[in-house]
């Protein structure tokens, strides 16, 4: 999830304009977010009704309203559809990133660098504070940690919220030209070299922000070469396309799998459930298409867009959307 708060707070820092209103910036963001969340909270909760599941109304109102991250009960975050506890912890970067922009440009150029070190060092602070300060039981398997910790770690929009902060720090330094050029070859090694350690590592630092460190290079790397229009695979139409789907696609395609795997996992053979995954990705694709074109993309048109096209500041934002479309698949941990 690191790399899709980071982006978050790039791009927002990267497309504000001088003249924006907080009160039309908080529309286009609630515009953008919450008729998709609502789609596919009223889909989860028809899923749920037909397999019997119970719904809790602690469940059910703090994921309408997108509070579940606040509530350190297990089942509460993830317990209606289970990705969406992340846009709790957005819709929250959402309402303070007027005043935390205010305070990064106050920040001189050269002090911006030591600002994201300290940023990049915080989830690995809140890691040692968890295991140190927060009780609770420990989760069975073998995790090391309690749900208490575990959802201070990776859950909780407080401390997640040194990684938005840092794409907001990093869209200051691009910005400000002080980004010394990094390939995407190299970026993209220390990423899944980062991946890989995480399996190596006990749990407590395998999540949350803690992947920062690896991931935000790649970021750097996706936004620079694209604002100096460097040849890349992720400008093509389609990435390009999906990139502006990633959002729906990720609302979308747990849901698909979950169903999937409880009413036609059991029937089919080994070979059958790679067909099945298949399918999955394909009926995603498609839903997440249907979402974009029918429900988000004419919403944003009308009622969260600035009101033209020409204001439109250039930059990495499509790209950058291209390279999180294959990412969200891969990286569908929450």
């Amino acid at each position: 999830m690191s790399f899709f708060f980071i982006l978050s707070g790039f791009i927002l820092t990267w497309s504000a304009r001088p003249k924006d209103n907080v009160p039309g910036f908080w529309r286009r963001r609630m515009v953008k977010v919450y008729p998709n969340h609502l789609v596919m909270f009223a889909a989860t909760a028809a899923v749920m009704l037909i397999a019997s599941d119970p719904i809790g109304a602690k469940q059910f109102f703090t994921s309408l309203f997108l509070v579940q991250s606040w509530v350190p009960e297990a089942m509460v975050p993830t317990g209606m559809n289970p990705v969406a506890w992340s846009l709790s912890c957005e819709v929250f970067f959402y309402l303070s990133f007027p005043l935390l922009l205010l305070l990064v440009r106050r920040v001189p150029v050269r002090g911006l660098w030591t600002l994201a070190g300290v940023l990049l060092a915080l989830p690995w602070l809140v890691v040692l504070f968890a295991k140190s300060v927060v009780g609770g039981t420990p989760l069975p398997g073998g995790y090391g940690v309690s749900f208490e910790q575990l959802w201070f770690i990776y859950f909780f929009p407080v401390t997640r919220m040194a990684e938005f902060v840092l794409g907001i720090v990093l869209a200051r330094l691009v910005l400000a030209g002080a980004v010394p050029r990094i390939g995407m070859l190299p970026a993209t090694a220390l990423t899944v070299g980062g991946f890989v350690l995480n399996a190596h590592v006990p749990y407590a630092y395998s999540v949350g922000g803690t992947a920062a460190v690896w991931v935000a290079p790649l970021v750097l790397a996706g936004t620079t070469a694209d604002v100096r229009g460097t040849r890349s695979l992720v400008r093509g139409r389609v990435l390009v396309k999906l990139g502006e789907m990633s959002f729906a696609f990720y609302l979308v395609h747990t849901l698909l799998l979950t169903s999937a795997g409880r009413w036609l996992l059991p029937d089919v053979s080994a070979g059958g459930a790679a067909g099945l995954l298949v399918g999955c990705l394909v009926a995603s694709l498609a839903a997440s298409y249907a979402l974009f074109t029918w429900v988000e993309a004419p919403l944003v048109r009308k009622f969260g867009s600035y009101g033209g096209a020409s204001r439109r500041r250039p930059g990495p934002s499509e790209s950058a959307g291209a390279a999180a479309a294959p990412l969200a698949a891969a990286e569908a941990k929450e």
